[in-house]
């Protein structure tokens, strides 16, 4: 009887054995504690003013602050349900417009001119153009928001549907398969990868343009709370507004990672 065949080992793009996660868990907090004692170090020894770079102690001392009194809590709330919206938008017209941009040659001939046009235009350019349309309300602040997160979406959507391998597609072909069964199963699952990191790079570029959109009669937000500090030389309340944007980019990459951990669980057999 002969014994089971081992799995092959894996490696990453340079041969190298791969890190477990205790490992990667490990580098990180070290990394982490390197980063907060240096900055520590900088701020004690007195190098730098204490007005332009506060201690860690500083900024606790900020948090404990705005989270006693409420305000972080809003701030928070605010810029998350814009971040979300803005990117539900551009997911919903960015994905479907690229899948028919990469699957149809007649399509991406009509549209890409004008998207390459669009393309290179800032959000923070258009900001004035989103107050004449939609006023200070949300939405304009959603719309920059979705325009931010849109083009890096389209464009990796595109790009996955470009590389699906035409040698994929005439096996099914040979396999009898039908036009529908060869988007679903082989089309749609080569091409999703490229979706997903399309939108961890659109989810990005949507907290990047945030700060840009509250600046538009915002009373309200993480981005808010930035400007607001600059303007009253609170740093510690600044490096409190970039660290809670840095934590909830992180944590929202991590739910994409897991969509695609569960959603391509294939590609690791």
């Amino acid at each position: 009887m002969n014994a089971p065949a081992t799995p092959p080992l894996r490696t990453d793009a340079l041969g190298a054995t791969p890190l477990s996660n205790r490992q990667r868990n490990m580098l990180a907090v070290a990394s982490l504690i390197t980063v907060v004692g240096l900055w520590s170090f900088l701020s004690s020894v007195g190098w730098i003013d204490r007005v332009l770079l506060p201690s860690p102690l500083e900024v606790l001392k900020s948090l404990v602050m705005t989270v006693g009194d409420g305000s972080l809590l809003r701030h928070i709330t605010a810029s998350l349900m814009r971040v979300l919206q803005g990117f539900a938008v551009a997911l919903l017209i960015a994905v479907p417009l690229g899948i028919a941009m990469g699957v149809s040659q007649v399509t991406r001939a009509l549209i890409e001119p004008l998207l390459e046009l669009l393309r290179p235009i800032p959000p923070i350019a258009i900001i004035p153009l989103a107050i004449l349309w939609f006023g200070i309300d949300e939405l304009s602040k959603v719309f920059i928001i979705a325009y931010g997160a849109f083009f890096p979406i389209l464009v990796n959507t595109m790009a996955g549907f470009r590389e699906v391998d035409r040698v994929h597609v005439r096996a099914a072909q040979v396999l009898g398969a039908k036009r529908w069964h060869i988007f679903r199963d082989v089309v749609l699952r080569s091409a999703f990868p490229f979706i997903v990191v399309g939108a961890r790079v659109g989810m990005g570029m949507a907290f990047i343009v945030l700060v840009a959109a509250e600046l538009i009669a915002s009373s309200v937000g993480l981005g808010f709370l930035i400007s607001d500090a600059r303007y009253n030389f609170r740093t510690d309340q600044i490096f409190l507004g970039m660290a809670c944007i840095g934590i909830l980019g992180f944590a929202l990459n991590k739910v994409l990672l897991e969509v695609e951990r569960r959603l391509l669980g294939w590609k690791d057999q």
